[in-house]
């Protein structure tokens, strides 16, 4: 008999411990004004890009600059040994003088000849060649004026100037190397502050970006849409750069589906090189109302995604949803819910539709710490 009662007691408690309700974790979601963001990735590229060539040929005499260093426009880069072109300087001043010296005598000789009164020992041919003779002259000036001029330049084509302010790459040529003109590629300077990053679109993105520029009273195309843009590097202790979007390209690839885009980001501190990867995120809507979860609180049921909606009375409920954009550290809702439910964030395994749990209130804050892949998985495991 008491073998009777005491198995009797067993079978009673295991029947309470199993109808127990479970404990899980509930809260409201967060509702909050937000903006969509699509992540690209790209690169970094110069607003402006030279190499450096030499106008006029010869060898390469000095170099003045440091390799890597910075230059600002017109410091001094090379010379090309000067002398011939000083020497041709020279010849071509020597012949202006000369044109001169013939000028002022056709000069005289014209002023002589108009002097004397007609049909006094000249003829009006006379005249008229020593008229000849003072334009020619003139013209000759004018030639060894350009030839004068024409030589000085050359002179000062020997001395290499950088044509835009920027960071300057190593030295192509060494001393004593000979340069043709318009043809050897002595170094390249790339620019750095401001700094550009292209990445491509597809068409339903860039279809919704143009959307949100001319909601905002600009266009895309024309450079002044100025959506911002933020873009993070491989450096995780770097805070993500500020730039805007100001220029798209005036068609989409046939090939690829896409159209390429490019922000332009202040870098005063040349942090950001040419050719660096970054990752993008644009804004691609104007600011709205969103339903914010976390995403341990998203369960699978079959081909759908559905959140556990806890009623007054503690039963659960299954709610189908449709989950978008990852934003503050939670998934925005797209459709399936009103943002004024209890839902389960916590202990998802231990629930099922129809039963009933033990609620623990919880507030959610504003903004969510991500937390680790590991993390996510014990909590819905607990």
């Amino acid at each position: 008999m008491v073998v009777l009662l005491l198995l009797a007691g067993s079978f009673g408690a295991d029947a309470h411990a199993q109808s127990a309700a479970p404990v899980v974790t509930v809260a409201k979601p967060v509702v909050r004004d937000v903006v969509d963001n699509d992540e690209f990735i790209g690169r970094f590229q110069a607003v402006n890009e030279v190499s450096v060539r030499a106008r006029v040929g010869g060898y390469l005499d000095q170099i003045h600059f440091v390799d890597g260093a910075l230059v600002k426009k017109g410091d001094p880069l090379f010379t090309i040994d000067q002398r011939p072109f000083k020497a041709a300087l020279d010849e071509a001043t020597a012949a202006l003088d000369v044109a001169n010296s013939t000028l002022e005598y056709a000069q005289a000789q014209y002023q002589r000849a108009q002097s004397l009164a007609p049909g006094v020992a000249q003829s009006a041919a006379t005249l008229d060649d020593r008229r000849r003779e003072w334009i020619t002259a003139q013209a000759n000036v004018r030639g060894a004026q350009a030839a004068v001029d024409r030589a000085r330049l050359d002179l000062d084509y020997t001395t290499i100037t950088a044509p835009i302010g920027g960071r300057i790459d190593r030295h192509l040529v060494s001393i004593g190397n000979l340069v043709q003109a318009n043809d050897t590629v002595l170094t390249t300077i790339v620019s750095l502050d401001p700094i550009d990053f292209y990445f491509n679109v597809d068409e339903r993105r860039m279809l919704n970006f143009a959307k949100t520029a001319r909601d905002r009273g600009s266009d895309l195309q024309q450079g002044s849409s100025g959506l911002p843009v933020k873009v993070s590097i491989i450096d995780s202790t770097q805070e993500p750069f500020v730039g805007k979007l100001d220029f798209a390209e005036n068609r989409i690839d046939n090939e690829t589906g896409t159209i390429q885009l490019r922000a332009r980001f202040d870098n005063p501190d040349y942090v950001l090189l040419p050719g660096l990867f970054g990752r993008a995120s644009v804004e691609a809507s104007n600011t709205y109302s969103a339903i914010l979860v976390p995403d341990e609180a998203i369960g699978s049921d079959l081909n759908q995604r559905v959140v556990y909606v806890v009623g007054d009375d503690g039963t659960v409920l299954s709610r189908p949803v449709r989950p978008g954009p990852r934003l503050y550290g939670y998934r925005v809702i797209r459709e399936g819910m009103t943002g004024d439910e209890t839902i389960v964030v916590k202990g998802l395994v231990r629930v099922r539709p129809g039963m009933k749990v033990e609620a623990e209130m919880v507030t959610l804050p504003p903004e969510a710490e991500v937390a680790p892949p590991e993390s996510v998985l014990e909590e819905n495991a607990q």
